[in-house]
């Protein structure tokens, strides 16, 4: 293996999160050495380093970290700008993949063909520790004529003819159903049925053919799952179910060649080298690694504060005044599920204003799933960067990845036809950046962390009704009723108050529901 190739970070690859540097204390200087196994967060660094500096040539770093505001430089007459940020930053094309591998997810990469997706994918293949050969072979190729049986394995000849039952029927699976890595290319591609079965696989971790069954996960427990495709608007032969794409964990832009690494691309093409035929062998993950790896991850705590920024930026989504009559349907999904158009329900509600209801700016809610996602993946994002604890800065930066194609625009909206807000229609991961930008300077306008009588009377439930008496039972109640009519004083209701009154309501039948069994008690 040439030198240039197997050359890996000696030096810790963590800056920190922190400002500046810590200075040493006594302690540091007499503890211990540490030992000589490298940590797997240090690992997966070294990982997305190799990747980003040997294996994909990908100068793109729009995952960006700062304390305090980065330098930004205007660039030519519309308005373009380049920010420099004042910490660690990375590609998202090389990162989010990573991540993916990391946690066991599932990725989807979008971008015109020859832009290295299916490359970056067949290098997450062979850090799960399958060689190189065996990664390609493993790609399932999409195109229209692929069958359920070339997908997953065809019933063995003989059994076909002298079984009496199903059951009976052995399955010639396919090899790279046991992969710890799997590659769909162009799924776009791949004929409807055919996409039901590959559902079947990514959603449940199964595969089912003749009444015969094999589950898809490794050894390991960890299985990763990397899709490519050359839209993300739906183009291709067949459209992708939208229960398989709401599958996919983050969505990911390939990058485009930057000309002035034209020189390595040479010395490739001469050399008839491949990046995934480099990797060197210290930064391959064991099945035992990997599985070590995602508990790690998913450990990682996310403080109150940042849930309260995060929950405040879920609620305003879902709700759509006139969605419904009674208050509780008043939401994006009913309109949906009836055949209606959310953009016509919001146009009809003209007395709310549309810069302040960011739930205006879409045409649908959230589902568990993507919280969940979203969730998962900002530990993954502060594991990787070596912080102790989820950092509003980690939401930030995969949100706008896991929400893509799941949180989807509001065209009618006036934002995207005002002068340079047009290119946010086309800039999905700019917009949705954006709406969380937003999000998070109404909270701090409201004084959310401050004051937030919601919350306040939810806490006081968490804690437990035993031993409350009837007398604080009937404040608790009239402080729910007194909360309910001060949002109803508001005039104009968004998003965040659908949630508040629904949590209010929710207290106040656990409330009178205690109230009624403590009367009956006696």
């Amino acid at each position: 293996m040439s030198d240039r190739w197997s050359r890996v970070s000696a030096s810790p690859t963590n800056p920190g999160t922190e400002h500046g540097i810590a200075p040493l204390t006594a302690d540091d200087l007499f503890r211990a050495a540490p030992a000589a196994q490298t940590p797997l967060d240090e690992k997966l660094r070294q990982a997305y380093y190799w990747i980003v500096n040997r294996a994909v040539i990908s100068p793109y770093y729009d995952i960006e970290f700062s304390h305090g505001e980065p330098l930004s430089i205007g660039l030519g007459d519309a308005d373009a700008r380049i920010s420099l940020p004042t910490q660690a930053s990375f590609s998202s094309n090389v990162l989010l993949p990573l991540l993916t591998f990391a946690v066991g997810g599932k990725c989807l990469l979008i971008g015109g063909p020859g832009r290295g997706k299916t490359t970056v994918a067949v290098l997450m293949g062979v850090l799960a520790g399958t060689t190189a050969d065996d990664v390609r072979r493993g790609v399932q190729q999409g195109q229209p004529q692929l069958t359920v049986s070339d997908l997953v394995g065809i019933p063995l000849p003989r059994d076909l003819v002298e079984a009496e039952r199903l059951s009976d029927i052995r399955i010639a699976w396919r090899d790279w159903l046991a992969l710890p890595v799997k590659i769909i290319d162009e799924y776009n591609r791949i004929p409807t049925k055919t996409q039901s079965a590959l559902l079947t696989m990514v959603a449940e971790g199964y595969v089912e053919s003749h009444d015969q069954m094999r589950r898809t996960a490794p050894d390991s427990g960890v299985e990763s799952w990397f899709f490519t495709a050359n839209d993300d608007a739906g183009g291709g032969t067949f459209p992708v179910i939208q229960a398989l794409r709401d599958r996919m964990d983050v969505t990911v832009q390939a990058a485009g060649f930057n000309s002035r690494f034209l020189d390595e691309l040479i010395t490739r093409v001469e050399a008839g080298e491949k990046p995934e035929e480099h990797v060197p062998t210290e930064l391959r993950f064991d099945a035992d690694e990997q599985h070590r790896m995602r508990a790690a991850i998913r450990a990682v705590p996310i403080p109150d504060g940042v849930r309260r920024r995060v929950r405040f930026f879920l609620s305003h989504f879902e709700f759509v005044q006139h969605g419904g009559r009674r208050f509780e349907y008043r939401t994006k999904d009913v309109v949906t599920t009836a055949g209606g158009r959310v953009g016509e329900v919001i146009d009809a509600n003209s007395g709310a204003d549309l810069e302040v209801d960011l739930g205006a700016q879409t045409r649908n809610g959230l589902s568990v799933r993507a919280l969940q996602t979203l969730v998962l993946y900002a530990k993954a994002v502060s594991w990787f960067r070596g912080a102790e604890a989820v950092e509003l800065d980690d939401v930030a930066a995969v949100l706008p990845f896991v929400l893509r194609g799941k949180l989807l625009p509001n065209d009618t909206h006036p934002r995207f036809d005002v002068g340079a807000e047009r290119e946010l229609a086309t800039d999905t991961v700019s917009w949705l950046g954006d709406l969380f930008a937003e999000s998070c300077r109404q909270y701090d306008m409201l004084g959310r962390d401050a004051a937030d009588p919601v919350a306040t009377l939810l806490a006081e439930l968490d804690r437990g009704l035993e031993g409350v008496a009837p007398l604080e039972v009937s404040r608790r109640i009239t402080a729910v009723e007194t909360e309910l009519r001060r949002i109803a004083g508001v005039g104009k209701l968004y998003g965040r108050d659908f949630d508040d009154v629904i949590a209010l309501k929710y207290l106040h039948q656990r409330y009178t529901a205690y109230a009624r069994w403590q009367e009956i008690r006696g």
